[in-house]
């Protein structure tokens, strides 16, 4: 029962996220709406419907917490005005049908929140006693929320030069990856596995599923392609230069060809 009305409620709240971004004629609202959809559901899921404990409370902390972070950076970035490239190309590409392609995006949106959220419930229903596990999650937790925050943080610096409009960031982290950010926040839903999986749970090993999911759709389908595709039409050969000695992913020199 509850991951239906968590379901419905993603649903629900990315159907607003279409009327709200409409009206401001801003699509960057839709993942404010998302990140914090998510995180409220993985709130929902480790609280309501289970058997409670010292686990749940700490899904629920950890989820919070993590929509916090990340809501409220793409909401501070959003309340300045500029649309998200990605959806600034989809709204040139979609033309006329721009709304109405926008509403079915939304709900597979939805979709993959729902799939996202429910390694969330899998680590709160874990019953064994918290252990070495979760230790490991919450260390990969904080690893992730504060580099995820210090490479936002470089990024938004950056863009406050007005020296630097037009330019590539390469300073701090961005010397090594070009999405930083994107490693990040793949690395924190590591987390979720990371208290899912015990001897105890067999079914929590399916948690391993939203890491994966969480790559392939930053690395191959809405993150680096559409945003690297905007940067090469923007920045031109000095992307190029910047894609052919940094890696795309993780944030590690990249290996000189022989």
């Amino acid at each position: 029962m509850i991951v239906l009305a968590v379901t419905a409620g993603l649903s629900l709240a990315m159907m607003l996220a279409w009327a709200v971004q409409r009206r401001a004629r801003n699509a960057g609202w839709v993942d404010v709406f998302w990140t914090f959809a998510l995180g409220a559901a993985g709130v929902s899921y480790a609280l309501v419907g289970g058997t409670g404990g010292p686990r749940a409370w700490l899904v629920a902390a950890l989820a919070a917490a993590w929509a916090l972070r990340l809501g409220g950076h793409i909401l501070r970035r959003t309340c300045q005005g500029h649309e998200d490239a990605r959806y600034a190309r989809l709204r040139a590409e979609w033309g006329e049908r721009f709304q109405r392609r926008m509403f079915g995006f939304l709900q597979i949106q939805a979709a993959a929140a729902a799939l996202l959220s429910f390694a969330m419930l899998l680590a709160a229903r874990n019953p064994a006693p918290l252990g070495v596990g979760d230790a490991a999650g919450i260390a990969v937790f904080l690893i992730a929320i504060l580099g995820g925050g210090a490479v936002d943080e470089q990024l938004l610096c950056f863009r406050r030069e007005p020296a630097n409009r037009g330019q590539i960031c390469t300073t701090g982290l961005w010397h090594w990856s070009r999405h930083p950010n994107y490693f990040f926040e793949v690395l924190g839903w590591c987390t979720w596995p990371l208290l899912a999986i015990s001897a105890a749970y067999p079914p929590g090993w399916l948690a391993l599923a939203a890491p994966t999911l969480m790559y392939w759709l930053l690395v191959h389908v809405s993150g680096i392609p559409p945003l690297e595709a905007t940067m090469l039409r923007s920045r031109g050969d000095a992307y190029r230069t910047y894609q052919a000695r940094t890696r795309a992913f993780l944030p590690l020199p990249k290996r000189r060809s022989k």
